[in-house]
């Protein structure tokens, strides 16, 4: 019975200690589901610009074979053929983005509540400059364009996705860039810089490479909208280091302030002020030192 007390009692702070970080975890998915949902509706504000879209489509296509990286209809036909894989690629496309993301930001919530600002930070930039380039680049992407030989894998094998993305709250002509594989791209990274375990660190080296395999095969993205993504990605990091940068910073200049304002006191105390020129002499003394110094 002692042990058993001594040991609940023992796991008590410890249970103290999660409530705050769960309190926390809840508090920062709710701020990013509804920067995700903003996200969402500011992007579906340029989904009026269908002719640009088309033509800007057109050119990507130009530049991606001048280049000799319009690869996108080659890899496809390697798996439209097969069943299995056209679900691998959708199921990757659908499953691997959104209850990726929530997870991992879940996990760095939770055991990483360190990092996490820094990975939010990125996050949230990478987000801000895609919606930039969403304004003033709209693109149509892939499965929009039969006649290039694109095929929409997903609307033909899981139409119920589609319908669940609806064009009222979703910017169909926003292919550039993909942040399916760029914020798998950030998540991947911070797995691997992040996790202890050899397995998880592996894990989140491959995801950026399914995804980036997911939304070519799948029709919905072209390669330099995935090149893109990563762009920005790396972008929101420089910009979230700056703000690391600025943070450390203030807290040196505060600290250092504080040292000041708390030394100068300390540095007066026991001494009496002088008059007339003379000496300092501590202010107070022993008998023993008093008779020394006659």
């Amino acid at each position: 019975m002692a042990s058993d007390t001594m040991s609940r009692r023992a796991l008590a702070p410890r249970r103290a200690a999660r409530k705050p970080r769960v309190v926390m975890a809840v508090r920062e998915i709710a701020f990013l589901v509804a920067a995700a949902l903003a996200y969402s509706l500011v992007r579906g504000v340029t989904s009026d610009r269908v002719d640009a879209a088309f033509r800007n489509a057109e050119d990507v296509i130009s530049f991606e074979k001048s280049l000799g990286i319009h690869v996108e209809t080659e890899l496809q036909g390697l798996i439209l053929d097969h069943g299995w894989a056209v679900d691998l690629a959708n199921g990757f496309y659908i499953y691997g983005y959104w209850p990726v993301f929530v997870l991992t930001l879940i996990w760095l919530i939770v055991r990483r509540p360190v990092a996490y600002p820094f990975y939010r930070n990125a996050l949230l930039a990478s987000g801000a400059l895609s919606l930039v380039i969403f304004a003033l680049y709209p693109l149509a992407p892939p499965r929009f364009l039969p006649w290039h030989g694109f095929v929409d894998t997903v609307t033909l094998e899981a139409t119920t996705y589609r319908e669940m993305n609806s064009p009222t709250f979703v910017n169909e002509y926003a292919a550039m860039p993909s942040l399916h594989f760029g914020w798998i791209l950030l998540l991947g990274i911070a797995l691997v810089a992040l996790a202890r375990h050899f397995v998880v660190r592996i894990i989140g080296a491959v995801m950026p490479v399914l995804m980036f395999a997911a939304i070519v095969l799948t029709g919905n993205h072209y390669v330099v909208d995935a090149l893109v993504g990563g762009a920005v990605v790396v972008a929101g990091l420089g910009i979230a280091v700056t703000i690391e940068r600025v943070k450390r910073g203030r807290a040196v200049r505060a600290a250092i302030a504080d040292a000041r304002e708390n030394v100068a006191p300390a540095g007066d105390e026991g001494v009496a002020p002088a008059s007339d020129g003379a000496s300092t002499i501590p202010a107070q003394r022993s008998p023993g030192n008093l008779s020394q110094v006659r």
